[in-house]
């Protein structure tokens, strides 16, 4: 009769091979100032895609009139995508030309 099958380097009964899993990497979306798109259109862009509430969205918005850049979210690519996808597509609609980009975290 064969011997039963044990893993080497069985500690607890466990096999020690463990996978690494790796995080997806993360993107920083952000909007970009612009002279014609209005305040209340930005504020109702993150609001309505990024699901922020008016308080942080009125921040989000001072911070692209005053800075030239607001952070919207971090997101894996796929979801990051979409939102800058999102956003041009409801601006475009608008008739604005407000400008939403992603870089790397």
């Amino acid at each position: 009769m064969p011997a039963p099958y044990r893993p080497q380097d069985e500690s607890d009964g466990q096999s020690l091979v463990k996978e690494r899993v790796k995080e997806p990497q993360r993107f920083v979306v952000l909007l970009h100032n612009d002279d014609y798109t209005s305040m209340d259109f930005v504020i109702d862009v993150l609001q309505g895609i990024f699901n922020k509430n008016r308080e942080e969205a009125t921040r989000i918005m001072l911070s692209v009139h005053e800075k030239g850049v607001g952070r919207c979210g971090v997101y894996t690519a796929e979801i990051a995508e979409a939102k800058v996808r999102r956003v041009t597509q409801k601006a475009r609609a608008a008739g604005f030309p407000l400008r939403c980009t992603m870089e790397p975290e």
